[in-house]
């Protein structure tokens, strides 16, 4: 690595002392990259998913995703979303009462840090924890209970629309608003959604929380890809524990509705634009110099257009790619049938690529998150025994750490979309469909330019 580089990446790791907000959502998670030769890494992945897609093109068989019982569970409690919903509560307060600095504020690091970044491993890894700790579940039983209702008022029949809807705000807000960080802000739109939610759950029953709520949704989808996940008995008295390689219970899936394949597309988008829109690239691209970025109040026209944009032209190309593809293989009349059930597969793309992009931030800003948990109300409390000046960012600036980061990240993405590539071949033979490799050629395209475009966000020099 040169001098020039490897002052310029530090200078940028740095930023995050004078700069807090503005790098409360990824915390130096991209600049620290800028020391490592990453062109070789992402052109060998991206290599990598097209010899997989041509030899899976050409084999008659690939992997079979099965799926085999563990054993089985009780049915889920409703005790932890109470539990949940008392956190929630406690953070709100906190939010309000607390430390008025983000990085200190406990409601804000468990926002962006602990809920958005941790929860979403742990969905990925273990299955849908979220299914027990959902803080409305218990909530609106109750309330649904003491009022007597029975029935919805109808919510259901707008699929996942509100969900979608719920989910570009959330983006918007992370990534376009001008404080997304700041506590007070925070706590006042926490209350607000979830009050609003409450009301609505309750009105239509707790299973359109799985449909319209866009938090439950994304962990659902999320949870999806887990090598373990449940199945609901035959009795309805428990459900059964179930394990299988990533994305088998993908496979069993219905297929995906209009809203639903909308919001796959947009988990997509939300996180590769949130990566890009902080790139030296984008910054210079919409007439800024990343070098005196003049902050979110002057961008927030052009990011919001931008991220509407992606959406825009993710859906177009995911869709267009598929066209093509059956169009090759003498399958044009089977589009509608099999957009569904193909973009399935996409989610494997999208929980990985979440993961991956916020990796350095889980590591920088949950030890903040961990000294705020030591004193949450900022009175001199240690209840951890941290003492002062516990956070440290030293690894950051060691070639072992960030080599070892640089390569989990190219990993999750290398692995996500072979995953992915297989899984279409699985799902196609389950229609009965069999692509020639030339009618494959789109799709693999497909895959390959976003293998490259997702590890190039994450090597490519950034604001924040």
């Amino acid at each position: 690595m040169n001098l020039r580089r490897r002052r310029h990446a530090l200078a940028l790791v740095g930023l995050p002392a004078v700069m807090p907000e503005q790098a409360m959502a990824h915390a130096s998670g991209q600049a620290v990259m800028l020391t490592l030769p990453t062109g070789a890494f992402i052109w060998g992945a991206g290599a990598a998913v097209t010899a997989t897609a041509l030899l899976a093109g050409l084999v008659a068989r690939g992997p079979a995703f099965a799926a085999r019982t563990v054993c089985r569970l009780p049915s889920v409690p409703v005790w932890p979303s109470w539990i949940s919903a008392g956190v929630h509560t406690a953070l709100i307060y906190v939010g309000f009462a607390g430390p008025t600095d983000p990085m200190e504020n406990l409601l804000t690091l468990w926002i962006w840090c602990a809920l958005w970044l941790g929860m979403v491993i742990l969905q990925a890894l273990a299955g849908d924890l979220w299914l027990n700790l959902n803080p409305w579940v218990g909530p609106v039983r109750a309330l649904r209970a003491a009022f007597g209702l029975r029935g919805g008022v109808g919510l259901g029949r707008l699929g996942q629309w509100p969900a979608v809807a719920g989910l570009f705000a959330f983006a918007w807000f992370e990534i376009v608003s001008l404080a997304p960080a700041d506590p007070r802000q925070l706590a006042w739109i926490v209350t607000a959604y979830y009050l609003a939610i409450l009301v609505l759950a309750t009105l239509e029953g707790e299973t359109w929380l799985g449909q319209g709520e866009f938090l439950t949704v994304f962990m659902t989808n999320v949870a999806r890809i887990a090598p373990l996940w449940r199945m609901p008995a035959d009795d309805r008295a428990g459900r059964w524990a179930m394990a299988g390689l990533p994305g088998a219970q993908i496979l069993r899936m219905a297929p995906l509705s209009t809203s639903a394949l909308a919001f796959v597309l947009l988990m997509l988008a939300s996180v590769s634009f949130d990566g890009l829109h902080e790139t030296f690239r984008w910054v210079a691209a919409i007439g800024l110099n990343p070098l005196d970025y003049p902050g979110r109040s002057a961008v927030q026209g052009v990011n919001t257009v931008g991220l509407l944009a992606l959406w825009g032209l993710m859906a177009a190309v995911v869709l267009g790619a598929l066209r093509v593809a059956l169009a090759l293989g003498g399958a044009g009349a089977r589009f509608r049938g099999l957009v569904g059930p193909w973009t399935l597969a996409l989610l494997m793309i999208a929980a990985a690529f979440h993961i991956a992009h916020y990796l350095t931030a889980l590591l920088t800003l949950g030890q903040y998150l961990i000294a705020a948990l030591s004193d949450p109300l900022e009175r001199g409390a240690d209840y951890l025994g941290l003492g002062e000046n516990w956070v440290a960012f030293g690894f950051l600036t060691r070639t072992g750490p960030v080599w070892a980061i640089w390569i989990c990240q190219c990993l999750l993405i290398l692995a996500a979309h072979v995953g992915a590539v297989l899984l279409a071949q699985a799902i196609a033979r389950r229609e009965g469909l069999r692509l020639t490799v030339l009618a494959e050629l789109p799709l693999t395209a497909l895959m390959v330019l976003y293998t490259v475009f997702g590890l190039w966000l994450l090597a490519a020099p950034a604001i924040g």
